[in-house]
C-alpha cells in the first residue's frame, strides 16, 4: 500500500511459549514455543493516533500493549502521523499465567500492522517492535526477548536479554506433550517481588548454562524449581510430576501456570496429577512454526 490509497486490513498468528530459564534473575533467557496462539486483526483508520483495541478472549484487560504494538509499528514504518487503526485480538492463551500471552500479542499485532500497510518488515525487528512495547507497556522486567523470540520463531531458543541477542535455536526432535495447569489465579509479571527474583541469579545462570549445552529438560528443572520457591509457589507438584516420568517440569515466566514436558506415552499419568490440583489442565504440543500473516480470520 502506498501513502496514497485506502487504508487497509491484514491478520496475523504468533504463538505462546513456556519458560526454560527465567531472564528476570540473571538476564539470560530461554524459552520453548508451544502450539498455543494468539491472531491479531489490525484495521488501519484515518484517524493517527486512536488505537481502538478490542481482546476478544478477555475484554476487560489493559489494551496498552496492543496500542503501544501498532504505535512503535506505525511510527518505525513513519506512517504514525497518517494513521490509526482498529485492533481485534482472539487467543487461545491464558493471560497473566506466564505462557507468554503479551508476547504472542505483540508479535502478531506488529505482523499484522506491517501487512496491513503493505510493508515488509525484518523478523528479528518485528519481534524487537514487539519487545519495546511491551517495555513502554510495562508488562515486562527485561523486555522479555526469549519469551518474543519462542513466540515468533517456534523451537527453543536462548537469549541475552541483556544485550538483545539470540544465543542460539534449537529445534525439539523427541515426541513430546506439553502439559500446562493453569490455576484460577492471574499474576502479571509487574507485580513480582523482584529482589526475591534477584536472588536466585545464581541458578538461573547455571540453568542458562546447562541449556547452552543442550540439557534443556534439566535446565528446565532447575530453573522451575528455584522460580518456585523464589515465587512462593508449592514445588512438590513439580515433583511428583518428576517421579511420575515427567521429563521436566517448572513454573512458566513468573507463573503461576506450571508446564511439563513428557513423553507421549507418559501424558496421561502424569496428567491425573496435575488434574488434583484446582485448575484446569491443557495437553498442547511443540511449536516450530514461525508467527505470520493469515487470509482466514
Amino acid at each position: 500500500m502506498t501513502l496514497n490509497q485506502t487504508p487497509s486490513t491484514a491478520e496475523a498468528i504468533a504463538y505462546g511459549a513456556v519458560t526454560i530459564v527465567n531472564a528476570i534473575p540473571a538476564g539470560k533467557g530461554a524459552a520453548l514455543g508451544i502450539n498455543l496462539w494468539t491472531k491479531a486483526k489490525v484495521e488501519l483508520t484515518d484517524k493517527p493516533g486512536v488505537y481502538d483495541v478490542n481482546i476478544k478472549s478477555e475484554p476487560w484487560e489493559d489494551t496498552r500493549l496492543s496500542e503501544k504494538a501498532v504505535e512503535k509499528t506505525l511510527q518505525h514504518l513513519r506512517l504514525h502521523r497518517k494513521y490509526g487503526a482498529k485492533v481485534t485480538t482472539e487467543s487461545t492463551i491464558p493471560i497473566a499465567r506466564g505462557l507468554k500471552s503479551s508476547s504472542a500479542a505483540a508479535n502478531a499485532i506488529v505482523t499484522a500492522t506491517a501487512a496491513a500497510a503493505g510493508r515488509k518488515i525484518p523478523k528479528m525487528k518485528i519481534v524487537e517492535l514487539g519487545v519495546e512495547a511491551a517495555i513502554e507497556a510495562g508488562v515486562t522486567i527485561t523486555g522479555a526477548l526469549d519469551d518474543a523470540s519462542a513466540s515468533f520463531y517456534g523451537g527453543i531458543v536462548l537469549t541475552d536479554n541483556l544485550k538483545r541477542r539470540i544465543v542460539k535455536r534449537m529445534k525439539v526432535k523427541e515426541r513430546i506433550a506439553v502439559l500446562l495447569h493453569i490455576p484460577p489465579h492471574k499474576r502479571y509479571t509487574k507485580n513480582i517481588d523482584l529482589q526475591k527474583m534477584k536472588a536466585i541469579a545464581h541458578i538461573s545462570e547455571k540453568a542458562f548454562e546447562e541449556a547452552a549445552k543442550g540439557n534443556i529438560w534439566t535446565a528446565m528443572t532447575i530453573n522451575g524449581l528455584g522460580c518456585a520457591a523464589a515465587l512462593g509457589e508449592d514445588a512438590s507438584v513439580i515433583v511428583e510430576a518428576l517421579k511420575a516420568g515427567a521429563l521436566a517440569a517448572g513454573i512458566s515466566g513468573t507463573g503461576p501456570a506450571l508446564s511439563v514436558i513428557v513423553k507421549e506415552e507418559r501424558a496421561k499419568e502424569v496428567s491425573e496429577i496435575l488434574e488434583r490440583i484446582q485448575g484446569k489442565v491443557i495437553q498442547t504440543s511443540v511449536n516450530h512454526k514461525e508467527a505470520g500473516v493469515v487470509k482466514d480470520w
